[in-house]
């Protein structure tokens, strides 16, 4: 006995597959969207580096957590990268001991306090922990970066700036 499968039978099965296959498709991305991620990269707990590496006089970048670090009285501090002005990336500038920003020219010195330009505040820590001698950047926890006023450190700009033109 043979079963034959007619022209819009067959079309119908294939129009039935399809939709399920795109269903199923869409369910996968959707699954992979919103199931939660381990915490790893920006918005989590990112382990930077060990505590002898941060320096006291300068700051080291860690990329994975868009972030500088820097030691102030045995403190370790992690600044985010990013201006309170505008959001541009705020670089360290070696020459001037100084975070400068390049878009519109904001100062900050070594632990993120205002110096100068249209920034509204110094720059956004983020919380920081060592574990077993690492250091723990919790990008999760940006704190509000410290109001204009008076520095609590005293460092002077050491030299030329790194921004063109100013």
């Amino acid at each position: 006995m043979k079963h034959e499968i007619g022209r819009r039978q067959f079309l119908a099965r294939g129009w039935k597959l399809g939709a399920l296959l795109v269903g199923a498709a869409g369910a996968w991305t959707s699954w992979d969207v919103l199931r939660s991620r381990a915490e790893a990269g920006l918005g989590g707990v990112v382990r930077a580096a060990r505590v002898d590496e941060v320096p006291a006089e300068s700051t080291i970048y860690i990329r994975a957590a868009q972030t500088y670090l820097t030691r102030h009285e045995d403190e370790v501090i992690a600044l985010w990268q990013r201006c309170p002005h505008l959001g541009c990336r705020v670089a360290w500038c070696e020459s001037s001991g100084q975070f400068e920003c390049p878009c519109h020219g904001s100062t900050f010195n070594r632990i993120g306090e205002y110096r100068s330009g249209p920034s509204p505040t110094g720059l956004q820590p983020f919380g920081v922990g060592v574990v077993e001698d690492e250091v723990e950047v919790d990008t999760g926890a940006v704190g509000r970066g410290p109001p204009p006023g008076a520095e609590t450190i005293d460092e002077p700009v050491r030299g030329p700036t790194c921004i063109e033109g100013a």
